[in-house]
């Protein structure tokens, strides 16, 4: 009986490269095939306009799983598809570029108006400039100022 525990603390363990040749006892060796990111599937306009078509003319109930296990598409897909079609046509199937929008570039015209209200307005800070200016030196020198009958917000 001792020379039981003995012969069996002897043999290697599971997993262990004694015993397995080299490689763990769960798999093979890792595949370098594998991508290592999935990428997106895409599908073009025409494509997805022909499966909801078919789907359409589906009838029997499970002739749409069929389809969509034979395409290897999800449900969801052509639900999405489908809502598309309705709402906006054809034009809605095709791919759309991923990301934010663009912004417009300005015309030469809205460049010219952004150009001439900088002018404006370093000529605006300018003036005011010169008012307070005179404004103080008729204070210190106790003139008193003329009134046009204008407000601050005028």
């Amino acid at each position: 009986m001792t020379g039981d525990r003995f012969e069996a603390a002897a043999a290697p363990p599971e997993g262990s490269p004694d015993r397995s040749g080299g490689f763990p006892s769960g798999g093979a060796e890792p595949d370098p095939q594998v991508v290592e990111r999935a990428s997106r599937r895409r599908f073009p306009a025409q494509y997805k306009e022909r499966i909801v078509r078919e789907a359409g003319r589906c009838r029997e109930p499970g002739e749409v799983g069929v389809l969509l296990r034979r395409e290897g598409l999800y449900s969801s897909h052509l639900w999405a598809w489908r809502k598309q079609l309705r709402e906006h046509g054809v034009q809605a199937l095709k791919a759309k570029q991923r990301g934010p929008t663009s912004k417009p570039k300005p015309s030469a015209r809205e460049i010219q108006l952004e150009a001439e209200k900088r002018r404006l307005e370093k000529r605006l800070a300018k003036a005011e400039a010169i008012i307070e200016y005179q404004k103080k030196v008729h204070a210190l020198l106790g003139i008193p100022l003329k009134s046009h009958g204008l407000d601050e917000a005028d």
